[in-house]
């Protein structure tokens, strides 16, 4: 096991990583912008060190800052968080090559699944099934409206390297492609690097559905149960659960056995995710993986009584699985909130500056993770996710109840949050029989919601 670990990460991630490096008996080491030198993590961390400025790409994108801060305060492993180098294959590799244990995949793993028209590919090939598509890049937009015509519109332009919502657009005549194929492939070129599009059938309405995976170096691999990540708007999460209410157990046992088909597949080691959508008529297609720990792993942590984090660490360092696929159960069901500095009535405008006074909800099956305090600024540099506020019980309808008491009881000072807004969303009858898709809040939720505030802001 590791004496010391680095997290190459800053708010509410690192401090969980820390939290559980310090569960098992190891140093953790913390970096920082200018900008987060008083923030939470370095306070928690043993050690702290200071990798660059404000900006990402001087500090936590910043390879070359991270990797020496590593070797200088003699950590032997990274734990890269997720976002940031969490999915870098370059990162991963250069870890390598310092003797630095990366906590994650190999870098050829991250390469492949990373590029999502490649990740297309293999999973087709090992019979997991796949949204209809482009069979790898397209090169132009008249590439894109050949295979479009053929699939059907509407369609989806996606970026290679996407993610985050980035280097992503709807299309849904002929005549907009061209268009929109230019503003993605500008857009993935800003932020990745990489100009490179593919197109998908867009699959709507729909469920985005996810399966957490853990696999150790030895070939074991476990599938655990399924989040459903509908409740998302632009193509952001903002409220996961698990189980999926609207899942059978056989459909979770189908989901599960291909999952683990394909993760043995490609040989992949420690803990990931393979998102899909699931049509009305409930069949499932696969959308693309995520080779890292994710916001959303909470609620899986909860259900289904695993430390996923420490399992990430113990598999890099060697360790087998700490259970077998026939040792997963259930238990109840758990649902997260994210609590974002944004202002929705605003068009969730990022909120920036410093929290006055903060009173944090708790009371039985109530977890919070959060990368601030009171006294803590919010930076304008960052994710605007400051808080993810999670309920557990042993029914859903529980658990729904139970997080809405916690939103209610959350106060914060000094900043809008989109708090009122969740607690609306957690109120619809859509949410609350779980019937909910990946379009109700953008099309149906959202321009209700927004009118209603504004009338309420003339009325006051």
């Amino acid at each position: 096991m590791f004496n010391k670990v680095l997290i190459a990460n800053r708010g509410e991630i690192a401090i969980r990583v820390i939290r559980a490096l310090r569960e098992l008996g190891i140093k953790s080491v913390a970096v920082y912008s200018t900008a987060d030198k008083n923030a939470q993590h370095v306070r928690e961390a043993d050690e702290a060190v200071c990798i660059g400025g404000p900006q990402p790409a001087a500090s936590y994108l910043n390879m070359q800052n991270i990797l020496s801060a590593a070797l200088l305060t003699g950590a032997e492993a990274i734990h890269p968080g997720y976002g940031f180098l969490s999915e870098s294959p370059e990162f991963a590799q250069a870890c390598a090559e310092c003797h630095l244990a990366f906590i994650g995949p190999q870098a050829k793993t991250i390469s492949l699944m990373g590029n999502k028209a490649n990740a297309r590919d293999t999973m087709r090939a090992n019979h997991v099934p796949v949204i209809p598509g482009s069979n790898g890049p397209v090169k132009d937009s008249g590439e894109a409206l050949q295979v479009a015509g053929e699939v059907g519109f509407p369609v989806m332009l996606k970026a290679v390297a996407g993610g985050g919502g980035k280097g992503i657009r709807k299309v849904q005549r002929a005549e907009d492609l061209p268009a929109a194929f230019a503003e993605a492939q500008e857009e993935a070129r800003l932020n990745f690097g990489d100009g490179r599009m593919y197109l998908e059938k867009i699959i709507s309405p729909a469920k985005h559905i996810e399966v957490q995976i853990m696999a150790d170096k030895n070939g074991h691999v476990v599938a655990l149960p399924e989040r459903d990540c509908s409740m998302q708007r632009n193509q952001q999460k903002v409220i996961e659960e698990t189980p999926c209410s609207q899942i059978s157990p056989k459909e979770r046992a189908y989901l599960q056995k291909i999952t683990v088909k394909a993760i043995k597949a490609i040989k992949y080691e420690n803990v990931g995710t393979i998102e899909f959508l699931m049509d009305p008529d409930h069949n499932f297609y696969f959308m693309e993986m995520n080779t890292r720990i994710q916001v959303e792993h909470s609620i899986t942590e909860e259900v289904t009584q695993l430390d996923l984090v420490k399992a990430q660490i113990r598999i890099a360092a060697g360790e087998d699985l700490p259970v077998t696929q026939k040792q997963v159960t259930i238990h109840g069901a758990a649902i997260e909130a994210r609590i974002n500095a944004e202002d929705p009535v605003k068009n969730f405008q990022p909120q920036a500056g410093k929290i006055d006074q903060m009173a944090l909800p708790g009371g039985l099956g109530i977890r919070i993770e959060s990368g601030v305090n009171s006294g803590d600024s919010v930076s304008p540099f960052y994710d605007s996710m400051i808080i993810k506020i999670i309920a557990h019980a042993e029914t859903r309808a529980l658990a729904v109840r139970r997080l809405l008491d916690a939103l209610n009881e959350f106060a914060i000072k000094g900043l809008t949050t989109n708090r009122d807004f969740l607690v609306a969303l957690l109120s619809s009858a859509a949410f609350q029989d779980g019937t909910y898709l990946t379009t109700y809040i953008d099309q149906k939720f959202l321009p209700a919601y927004i009118k209603s505030q504004r009338q309420k802001g003339a009325q006051e």
